[in-house]
């Protein structure tokens, strides 16, 4: 899991997909944290990409950097625990002006059932389930 995170960390941006009834949406995302063992992302609940995973946990991210590429597939799971929300804001402080971990709209979510492939041109896949 540390090696998934460490890349995604390194790339800064990756790029989330999720399902809107049977259209995909795919959008740049940039928050991302490790929290008591599980991978997560952070957004506000107002918005149509949690409303999407509320519906349909399914997602996958993608990522690149140096020739190689990483995608993640699994649910996410939302998590109402306050220790995780602060710790992504504290991670992740731009977002302070945005989002607080007692307000109403911040919300973080875990991957589950979650399968990540590291790729390239030049290296067999590696694949690591979490």
């Amino acid at each position: 899991m540390q090696e998934v995170y460490d890349f995604v960390k390194k790339c800064g941006t990756y790029y989330l997909a999720t399902v809107d009834g049977d259209q995909p949406r795919v959008r740049p995302f940039g928050t991302i944290m490790l929290f008591e063992g599980k991978l997560y992302i952070q957004t506000g609940k107002v918005k149509d990409v949690s409303k999407q995973l509320h519906a349909n946990p399914k997602a996958e991210i993608c990522c690149f950097a140096e020739g190689t590429w990483l995608r993640i597939a699994g649910e996410l799971i939302s998590d109402d625990n306050i220790a995780a929300k602060k710790q992504m804001l504290d991670e992740h402080p731009n977002l302070r002006a945005m989002y607080d971990e007692n307000d109403d709209n911040t919300e973080v979510f875990y991957f589950q059932n979650a399968t990540a492939t590291f790729a390239s041109f030049t290296a067999e896949p590696k694949t690591i389930t979490f």
